[in-house]
């Protein structure tokens, strides 16, 4: 067996593991780098050419879910090459292309997108899918994108576990643990563990549970009448805490544009049907619907907003209607985004946040603590070794409280074992 990471050790983002037997080659994950602070992504792998050399052999890839850094570079994939992504995921995925496929000037590369997620086989959790001698069983987890999945990668007698991204301080977190123990370790031992380290960079960020959250949205929204939100349109835990904190506020309209209402549809389709948290009730914003304006100045709102020039023009209309004074910005986002002095800073973030007289910031990390990562490494056990994967430092991985035997399981650079070469390319 062969294992490679094209992508992803020393890096978060743009992940891209690579398993392979003698007779079958898969992929987890085919991300695109992050963009820089100019929303520019510098990615030497966006080409159709080095997709094609890459995918070379390829019999299928496989998806954690569909943030951009994990999905990216999908619509590069040629078409003889099977592409799995869950059932939810693919829903939300193609009304996110549906929507930026009216931006002028990509209408070729959205219909090129678009016709490759509607080919997409999508899966369930627990679903066994075989490629080759290669068997792939999907296990949900709670990430900042809702339907993401660890997967168990079982080939030539050795099992593989591949987290994606994941947490356990989200409302559907609590399941992490008990998952791991119930459903992937009574199938035997794993031999590989190829985790997420998002935070070993961020140990000073504090990672609070969606239910403080809530607490502090509840908290705010009882001081100021007007509340925008600026958080991730398909985070929709994320969404459920705003949408709670407002139902329990009372008869304030909770507000959004048409394409943010449509990705609440498909959630309160989905998981609704699980749980009335994720049962959403929004009204699309119009400058022409008298109706809700009035109700809006009257009562005050909850407003979801994102930093583009559809919401700068709804934000000129709205700011002569309502009171300055009693209107928030809740930022629900990385920090580092909308700070100045960092690498990360996003230029259209922080004009856009820069147009509101008060900004709170009430976040907590879609990813892993790092408590959290030292948990399931050690319960998880894995026999050969661990592989860190998204993270900026991935040889601080040895740093957390593991077990003293796992601590040199730990492997950031090539290595081959009895039955297994790891391979991780040099920079």
């Amino acid at each position: 067996m062969k294992i490679i990471i094209h992508r992803g050790i020393d890096q978060i983002g743009g992940c891209i593991t690579e398993i392979a037997t003698n007779n079958a080659r898969i992929l987890i994950d085919l991300g695109q780098n992050l963009p820089d602070g100019e929303g520019i992504i510098h990615d030497d792998l966006a080409n159709h050419e080095s997709i094609e050399n890459l995918t070379k052999g390829v019999d299928a890839v496989f998806y954690t879910h569909y943030h951009g850094d994990h999905l990216g570079l999908f619509h590069l994939v040629p078409d003889n090459i099977n592409q799995y992504i869950g059932r939810v995921a693919k829903k939300v995925a193609l009304c996110k292309y549906q929507r930026i496929s009216y931006i002028k000037g990509r209408e070729e590369l959205s219909a090129q997108e678009i016709s490759k997620i509607k080919l997409m086989h999508d899966f369930v959790p627990e679903q066994i899918i075989k490629v080759g001698d290669i068997r792939v069983i999907p296990y949900f987890v709670s990430h900042s994108a809702y339907d993401s999945y660890m997967f168990l990668i079982e080939a030539e007698g050795k099992r593989i576990l591949h987290t994606g991204d994941f947490r356990d301080h989200g409302y559907l977190g609590k399941g992490l643990l008990p998952m791991i123990k119930k459903l992937i370790l009574p199938q035997g031992k794993i031999d590989i563990l190829i985790t997420e380290g998002t935070m070993l960079s961020r140990l000073d960020e504090r990672v609070r549970h969606e239910n403080d959250l809530k607490k502090e949205v509840i908290e705010l929204m009882k001081q100021y009448k007007n509340v925008f939100v600026m958080c991730s349109s398909t985070d929709m835990e994320r969404l459920a805490t705003f949408h709670a904190a407002n139902e329990e506020i009372g008869r304030k309209p909770f507000v959004c544009d048409d394409f943010q209402n449509s990705v609440l549809g498909i959630f309160s389709e989905t998981a609704g049907k699980e749980s009335p948290l994720f049962r959403f009730k929004a009204y699309d914003f119009s400058k022409t619907n008298t109706k809700l304006i009035n109700w809006m100045q009257d009562k005050g709102f909850c407003m979801l907003v994102r930093a583009t020039e559809k919401f700068d023009d709804y934000l000129a209309f709205l700011n002569p209607q309502i009171d300055r004074n009693e209107t928030v910005l809740v930022y629900s986002m990385w920090k580092e985004y909308i700070n100045p002095v960092s690498k990360h800073a996003n230029k259209r973030y922080l004009d856009f946040v820069g147009n509101f007289p008060v900004v709170e910031k009430i976040h907590t990390s879609g990813h892993a603590s790092s408590d959290c990562l030292a948990e399931v490494c050690n319960l998880v056990n894995p026999t050969i070794c661990i592989i860190s994967i998204h993270s900026e430092h991935s040889a601080d991985f040895q740093k957390l409280p593991l077990k003293e035997e796992l601590k040199s399981k730990v492997i950031t650079t090539s290595k081959i074992f009895n039955e297994v070469m790891v391979e991780i390319p040099i920079k």
